[in-house]
Parts: structure tokens; C-alpha cells; sequence
């Protein structure tokens, strides 16, 4: 009988380890001990990529973004796979397709991270870190990053074709996505916020410029210029989101609104006689507040179905399983 209640009570306890380890919680300080300079070697590599490259912070924040919105997977490193025999990845999905990029920065990155910690880090919390590092570095607001994620081993084109929203959607569209994630309308108008840097493709605001009457028309003009009417005609022609300061992090992008400026027809949609009209209007004049909610929406965006615990993978290339 002893014998019995012995096995028995070794039994629950590795269950609950188990369980726990599946339930891992993110946390701030998930590396303090098992990688102490995680977060000096990610920031010196990304300053390093920027100062080469400005327009590289946006492409890095905007990697994590897609990388958190795929459908049933989110901030897991599922955007750096490449494709394999077993699954079409997501770099080449309509919303990546010729405009990701910086995946060669995070390589860099990582390389740097397995030189002082090898088999740590997870190329999901690269990526974490690295958006934050990047607002930063461009002048906008800090937050501390929750780790402790764990690499998927498969990704999904179709999965990033639904999950992350076009540059075509409505504001019902946009909220609804943000929704089905966890995020407010408040986070939402925030989080669109990080067009304050980076660029656009003219495949992505032709349609705006051309035919839409909710915009500026001397800003439409302007734009028309160097993205022709004509579809296969400068298509890749690049035009910032924010033309006042592209790239600084700031909140010109929301003054850009007010002033029917918007880039894309999904920005222009944040204050178009909607429901998020009046925050828009209130990040315009209140750059403190927009940074505020900025960063409390970041933390919440990766929280998005993190992989903890004994799920997923810490993969030793990020743009390939173990």
C-alpha cells in the first residue's frame, strides 16, 4: 500500500510538472539567469543594422507584427521559416510577398545571441526584442518585453493570408480582427500608430491615390507621381507612410489623418467619420499618450498565443527547424 501511494504521488508531481511546464507564463526576467546579456547583444546588433539601414527598424517591428497575427499561431518565429518539403511557409504570403524583409538582420542577430548563450534564446523573443529595440532607437517610447516563447516548427501561408489584415480592409474589418486577437480599438489605433516609420509599396496605395475622395488631393498628387496609374508600372516604387518624419517615431502619422493624409486606405479608415475618430484625434495632440498606449498595446500583441513551456522548439536557425 505504500509502495502504492509512493508511485502515486510520483505520478501526480510529474504530472504537474508537466503541466506547468506546458502553462509557462511569459515573464520580463525569463532569461536573467540562463542568458543575462540576451538583451544588450540583441540591442547592440540592432543598432548596428540600423544605423546602416534607417528604414530597417520598421521592417523589423513590422516583422513581429506579422509574425503575431497568423491565424492559431502568433508570436512563435513562424514568419523566418522558409519553405520546406512539408509545409509552404509564410514569407511568401500576399501580405509578406516582396515586402518583408530584415530576416537577414535577425540571422545576424541571432548568430550574435548563440555566440554568448547557445540553444537559449528562441527566435520568437529575437524578434520581441528587437521591435521594441527598434521603436526605441527611432526615438519612440520603451516598454519591457515579456519572454519565455518557444519557436513553432511549421508555418502557414494560408494562416497569413487570412490573419494579417490588408492594406484594403475597413475599419469593421479592422476591428474585428484586433478583437478576435484580444485587442481594443484603442490598441488597434495605437498599434497602426507604427506607420509613423517605414515605407509602402505603390501596389498598396494605388487604388487610394486614384480613387478615393476621402484624401488630401494636392497629397494624392504628389503621390501620383511616382506611382503610375497603371498596374505593373512601378509597382515596387516606395512612398514613406508618414511624409513629415519617416523616420522618426512619433505621432505625425495621426496628424497625417486629421489631415486626410493617410497612406493607405487601412489607415485613412482610423478617421474617416468612425468610431476611432476621436482617438486618432486625441494622439494628434497628445504625442505622451499615444506613446503610453503604444507600448501597453505592444506588450499585448505579444502575448498572442505565445508557444511556453515544452511546446514548439528553441530552434538553432531561425529560418529553419531543429
Amino acid at each position: 500500500m505504500a509502495l502504492f501511494f509512493s508511485r502515486l504521488l510520483t505520478t501526480m508531481t510529474l504530472f504537474v510538472l508537466i503541466l506547468g511546464s506546458v502553462n509557462a507564463q511569459l515573464s520580463t526576467n525569463f532569461y536573467s539567469s540562463s542568458c543575462p546579456k540576451i538583451i544588450s547583444t540583441v540591442k547592440s546588433s540592432v543598432q548596428s543594422a540600423i544605423s546602416k539601414e534607417t528604414r530597417m527598424g520598421a521592417s523589423l517591428l513590422r516583422l513581429h507584427f506579422h509574425d503575431c497575427f497568423v491565424n492559431l499561431q502568433g508570436c512563435d518565429g513562424s514568419i523566418l521559416l522558409d519553405d520546406t518539403s512539408n509545409f509552404t511557409g509564410e514569407k511568401n504570403a500576399n501580405p509578406n510577398r516582396n515586402s518583408a524583409r530584415g530576416f537577414d538582420v535577425i540571422d545576424n542577430i541571432k548568430s550574435a545571441v548563440e555566440n554568448v548563450c547557445p540553444g537559449v534564446v528562441s527566435c520568437a523573443d529575437i524578434l520581441a526584442i528587437a521591435a521594441r529595440d527598434s521603436v526605441v532607437i527611432l526615438g519612440g517610447p520603451t516598454w519591457n518585453v515579456k519572454l519565455g516563447r518557444r519557436d513553432a516548427k511549421t508555418a502557414s501561408q494560408s494562416a497569413a493570408n487570412t490573419g494579417i489584415p490588408a492594406p484594403t480592409s475597413s475599419l469593421s474589418q479592422l476591428t474585428s480582427r484586433f478583437s478576435a486577437l484580444g485587442l481594443s480599438s484603442k490598441d488597434l489605433v495605437a498599434l497602426s500608430g507604427s506607420h509613423t516609420i517605414g515605407q509602402a509599396r505603390c501596389t498598396s496605395f494605388r487604388a487610394r491615390i486614384y480613387n478615393e475622395t476621402n484624401i488630401d488631393t494636392s497629397f494624392a498628387s504628389t503621390k501620383q507621381s511616382s506611382c503610375p496609374a497603371t498596374s505593373g508600372s512601378g509597382d515596387n516604387n516606395l512612398a514613406p507612410l508618414d511624409l513629415q518624419t519617416p523616420t522618426t517615431f512619433d505621432n505625425n502619422y495621426f496628424k497625417n489623418l486629421v489631415q486626410k493624409k493617410g497612406l493607405l486606405h487601412s489607415d485613412q479608415q482610423l478617421y474617416n467619420g468612425g468610431s476611432t475618430d476621436s482617438i486618432v484625434s486625441g494622439y494628434s495632440t497628445n504625442p505622451s499618450s499615444f506613446s503610453s498606449d503604444f507600448a501597453s498595446a505592444m506588450i499585448k500583441l505579444g502575448d498572442i498565443s505565445p508557444l511556453t513551456g515544452s511546446n514548439g522548439e528553441i530552434r538553432k536557425n531561425c529560418r529553419a527547424t531543429n
